[in-house]
């Protein structure tokens, strides 16, 4: 281009000059889209056209020689007003990858084992059989680009390996199609045998699953399960019912998952019975389903990776439901378990009131509360912060009961837990059974250690708007209620004493209903420990109407 700029006439010069920037202002534009639509792709790629593993400048050094690039560079500069939803459009369509999710067995390839080779030319042993294999399958179905994270990855390239467990969660949701290759699903399997795969028990395959909007499952020889040749499995109803059945997870949130902390515990109950070669795995491959990221330390240990995913859900969330889980306590935080298998146990399943029950509850109470109490009471729940780690700490806003007796029981099997009566200020009577070995104590008989059931808090309970939701419409809710608080406290009366009345009132007949509660121990130092239970701890206030004043509101620091 530069020589024939030096020996043509002015007004050729001039058409050139003119080419020339427009030739550069068009590879500009579709750089910047191929960039923008790099940044949800995975670093490296293999190309099933040449079979060669391909770097980014690899990736873009392929379609600029290629014919969809030269096509949409002589469309920019015939048509400057060509819109960047166009240039989109060519380049995510060239772009589009293919993902593969499997169990990894025996010699997997990895990066170096394939790097500057032609896949196709490999000795199929082992995992390169698997890899050959689907690299012709997505070349067959037209796509191009592939991606395997066993020889995809630099496993030894730690600020790689960071990004790459980080991002893979969107990798898979960009993904213009996700395999599933079960290699324990022999051909022509019948409805069902997808259910007994191996696959469903692995804790990376949770993520690959739920992530991508497109899913297609195949056999050992690689051929569709159930023959279906439908564009995506995701929409069969048989073979979605197959994975409800084998993975728990309710056949709609296959389909619709939305990465996030919504719905928490049910999501960690998802991967309780997941297992993971790695043993810090079992918290990594769950980062992308809550939509977290974190960094990834091989070697920390398996409590200390669970205790970091299980603090930031709590920390970012504020819910408390990451707590409810039966089992042994981790090292990281009393509050949190040793093992993710501690999710399993669904949450008690407590019992819950009708509107018709609050109201004749309320009708029945308001005689017994003192409304004034009842009004502070809601008030100084109503001011309680949101649960918060600092330096592995946890300080949890909750409602405490002080346990004023703790007594051997001897009726139950004694082998692995030790059962115990215990009493607390107004809650009844109750048994825990825990690996902990207790100090026993009672009214006549006391202790130095100080010994605490409480109930997490949960705003909940307060009927508030959701300030998620509408924000501005729900904070002047929220304001209005405050003020209708102060009314009650400064004398003034009217219909708006009536709504504060109901709303304390409901509040201490929420309060009366069965909890999950947590077992607590002072420590020396004046934290608190939690003393992990085999089952849930369910207690109950006894006569709520006249135990408001033993209800005690407070902040606990627990490691």
């Amino acid at each position: 281009m530069l020589s024939k700029l030096d020996n043509a006439p002015e007004m050729q010069l001039r058409e050139l000059r003119q080419q020339y920037f427009n030739l550069s202002e068009a590879d500009d534009a579709i750089r910047k889209v191929i960039y923008a639509q790099l940044d949800d792709a995975p670093l490296r790629l293999l190309d099933t056209t040449s079979g060669l593993l391909c770097d980014r400048e690899a990736q873009i050094c392929a379609f600029k020689l290629s014919t969809e690039y030269k096509e949409l560079l002589s469309l920019i500069i015939k048509h400057a007003d060509i819109r960047t939803q166009r240039i989109k459009e060519v380049v995510s369509f060239y772009f589009r990858c293919v993902m593969l999710s499997h169990m990894w067995r025996g010699k997997e390839p990895l990066l170096h084992d394939i790097k500057n080779k032609v896949v196709y030319e490999l000795n199929p042993v082992d995992g390169i059989g698997k890899l050959q294999s689907f690299c012709k399958t997505v070349r067959d179905m037209s796509y191009r680009w592939a991606w395997i994270d066993t020889c995809c990855i630099d496993q030894k390239n730690n600020v790689e390996l960071q990004k790459s467990l980080n991002s893979m969660f969107d990798w898979y949701y960009h993904s213009a199609l996700t395999i599933v290759y079960l290699a324990d699903v022999p051909a022509l399997s019948k409805s069902g045998a997808l259910t007994r795969s191996a696959w469903n028990t692995r804790g990376w395959t949770l993520p690959e699953f739920l992530a991508p909007k497109i899913v297609l499952f195949y056999q050992s020889d690689w051929t569709l399960y159930l023959d279906d040749c439908s564009c995506n499995h995701k929409e069969s109803f048989i073979i979605m019912g197959e994975l409800e059945n084998a993975t728990g997870v309710d056949a709609h949130a296959l389909v619709t998952f939305r990465p996030g902390m919504a719905g928490a515990r049910e999501k960690l109950r998802w991967a309780s019975t997941r297992v993971t070669t790695v043993q810090e795995d079992v918290a990594y491959s769950l980062f992308g389903i809550f939509g977290i990221h974190l960094p990834v330390i091989y070697g920390e240990k398996k409590q200390n990776a669970l205790g970091r995913l299980l603090q930031e859900i709590v920390a970012q969330s504020g819910d408390i439901t990451a707590l409810d889980w039966v089992g042994k306590s981790s090292e990281f935080n009393s509050c949190l378990p040793a093992d993710i298998s501690s999710y399993k146990t669904p949450p008690c399943a407590l019992p819950s009131l009708s509107e018709d029950d609050i109201q004749t509850s309320v009708s029945r109470i308001q005689s017994a509360v003192d409304i004034d109490v009842a009004l502070k009471f809601y008030s100084l729940l109503d001011n309680l912060g949101t649960p918060r780690f600092a330096n592995r700490r946890l300080h949890l806003p909750c409602i405490a009961f002080l346990v004023t007796e703790v007594r051997r029981s001897y009726a139950q099997d004694q082998e692995a837990f030790f059962a115990y009566q215990v009493k607390a200020s107004a809650l009844h009577d109750l048994v825990i059974t825990t690996q902990d070995k207790l100090t026993r104590f009672s009214r006549t008989k006391s202790t130095l250690q100080t010994f605490l059931l409480v109930r997490p808090w949960d705003p909940h309970l307060l009927e508030l708007p959701d300030l998620a939701d509408n924000a501005m419409d729900n904070w002047s809710v929220r304001e209005s209620m405050f003020q209708d608080v102060l009314s009650i406290f400064s004398g003034e009366t009217g219909p708006i004493d009536s709504q504060s009345h109901s709303r304390a009132l409901r509040l201490i007949v929420r309060l009366g209903q069965p909890f999950d509660a947590f077992l607590l121990a002072r420590q020396h130092s004046g934290e608190y420990k939690r003393i992990a239970s085999d089952c849930n701890i369910v207690a109950q206030v006894r006569e709520v109407a006249g135990s408001v004043h033993k209800m005690h509101v407070r902040t606990l620091e627990i490691s």
